[in-house]
């Protein structure tokens, strides 16, 4: 019964998880359309978008997703920024790749989308946040 509970937890926290990506990525994607309608390159824009979206994730993270007795340790904020920064280092290097061959900036940064979220959420589920309740 117990495994059961576990894994409906588990459930719900990765569904709040992927809730709090979907508006994190609308306002990254949103400032990344609006930078690339700007003449910014499309690895700048990548990165502005993410650091829009990184700022909204974490104040969606840890008041619905991750919610931690007494609040995100300091050792937390660190752990989410450095995932971060990874997330935002395959952003780019998959924005900038793509864009090279010749996709379109805005497809390329579609593309980046899964394989950052996948590599970041399992990083602060196991890591960053494994101590914390679903």
């Amino acid at each position: 019964m117990t495994d059961r509970i576990g894994a409906l937890l588990a459930r719900l926290m990765f569904a709040r998880y992927l809730l709090a990506s979907i508006g994190a990525l609308a306002c990254d994607f949103a400032a990344f359309l609006m930078l690339d309608r700007t003449g910014a390159s499309p690895v700048s824009a990548a990165v502005g978008g993410y650091m829009v979206g990184l700022i909204v994730h974490w104040l969606i993270s840890v008041r619905f997703v991750f919610v931690a007795d007494g609040g995100a340790t300091h050792g937390q904020r660190i752990g989410f920024v450095i995932s971060a920064l990874l997330g935002m280092g395959i952003t780019m290097v998959l924005v900038g790749a793509l864009s090279a061959l010749g996709l379109a900036p805005p497809i390329a940064k579609l593309l980046s989308v899964p394989v950052s979220f996948i590599t970041v959420y399992a990083i602060r589920k196991y890591g960053v946040f494994a101590r914390v309740r679903a």
